[in-house]
């Protein structure tokens, strides 16, 4: 299996980046960005194309070298941080100036690129517009007006699109030897999300916190309800969050240990105390951003079951996301307007542009779902 197996709906742009690898290619060139919606895969395509040039897309013990980091002649950037620091792209700007050691290229990614600031991206732009011999630049956002013009003319754009429900279903269910109903249902309520289908397929616990956020959502009725909810949507969050960040932390102390040649459940020797110490201060940023990212999970899964209960009240014949939860849609959906959903749209999509501006989750919280028990029934 390669990496490449683990992109689903995107024909055309896997064509093109195989076509590209390939030693003369009249289509390789020395910027790529890959842009597409959450979930569509755009950090695997980088990861795919970055071991292809490198000669390890077709070896998995050498591909997966490629994506822990651990090639000499490749460099990945993935922040769990609000955003990319300067003192980073700084970093990845003098190693592309160095020549390839084992390989035709020395390969750069940089997956979420739309975290840099306009001083960062300057820094980058040097980088691009004078490139050194054998680098190759493969930055990742969910759109190119997510990166500065300057940066975006002198790159080739690729562009994913969002997999279907079948295709998602169908990895899953191979991949991860789920039932192929369970499959479907996770990549429905993920919005075909191949990440968060993942986890809602294989983590029951993980299905549990998104129906309690849904349903805690569509009982709300009152400003006090709405403080009440608002904390208890935070706790979800949180437990979420850290489901994630608790394992990602335990394996890396435990590879950064090993790595330094300590035994398990031994003292740490004061020498390499530093080291730790830094790991240690990256997990707490980590932390930090992975409680906003499951903030921001909830309020799209608030989004969905608010789609729904809009198509219940203009009679669209389509699917629904949140299937399970029907009853408690209609219901919903027969004790408020359409015009009145629509607003509540309006009110989640304004709650994520706050998370993004860094506002406190509990408060973006307790502000939406005031505002939203004020549309939750007039009829």
């Amino acid at each position: 299996m390669t990496l490449w197996d683990e992109l689903v709906g995107q024909d055309s742009a896997v064509a093109l980046m195989k076509a590209a690898a390939q030693p003369g290619s009249q289509a390789m060139t020395h910027a790529w960005l890959v842009t597409g919606p959450p979930g569509s895969g755009r950090s695997t395509l980088a990861h795919a194309f970055a071991a292809e040039l490198v000669g390890a897309g077709l070896d998995e013990a050498r591909w997966k070298r490629v994506i822990a980091g651990a090639h000499p002649d490749v460099s990945i950037l993935a922040t769990d941080r609000v955003t990319i620091t300067i003192e980073e792209v700084r970093a990845l700007v003098s190693f592309s100036y160095f020549s390839p050691s084992q390989a035709p290229y020395r390969v750069v990614v940089i997956e979420d690129a739309d975290r840099m600031t306009d001083r960062t991206s300057n820094v980058l732009l040097k980088a691009l517009e004078e490139p050194p011999p054998q680098t190759v630049w493969i930055l990742c956002a969910p759109s190119p007006a997510d990166v500065l013009p300057t940066i975006r003319s002198r790159m080739r754009s690729v562009n994913l699109v969002v997999p279907s429900v079948d295709d998602v279903a169908r990895l899953i269910s191979q991949r991860e030897g789920v039932d192929e109903d369970l499959a479907r249902m996770a990549a429905t309520e993920s919005q075909n999300h191949i990440g968060m289908a993942t986890r809602l397929a294989t983590d029951p616990e993980a299905r549990a916190r998104r129906d309690a956020s849904i349903r805690a959502v569509l009982n709300v009725s009152s400003v006090s309800g709405a403080v009440k909810t608002a904390a208890e949507l935070l706790e979800l969050s949180k437990s979420d969050a850290m489901a994630l960040v608790d394992r990602l932390d335990a394996k890396e102390r435990e590879s950064l240990l090993h790595s330094l040649g300590v035994a398990p459940g031994g003292a740490v020797p004061a020498a390499i105390r530093s080291h730790v110490k830094s790991m240690e201060d990256d997990q707490k940023r980590r932390a930090t951003r992975s409680l906003r990212d499951a903030v921001d999970r909830v309020l799209v899964d608030v989004m969905s079951l608010l789609r729904d209960v809009l198509m219940i009240q203009v009679g669209a014949d389509v699917g629904l996301i949140n299937v399970k939860h029907q009853d408690l849609l209609s219901e919903r959906a027969t004790g408020t307007t359409a015009e009145l959903t629509m607003s509540s749209l309006d009110a989640i999509d304004q709650a994520r542009a706050r998370m993004a501006q860094n506002s406190p989750p509990l408060l973006v919280l307790e502000a939406l779902l005031i505002e939203l028990s004020g549309k939750a029934a007039v009829v």
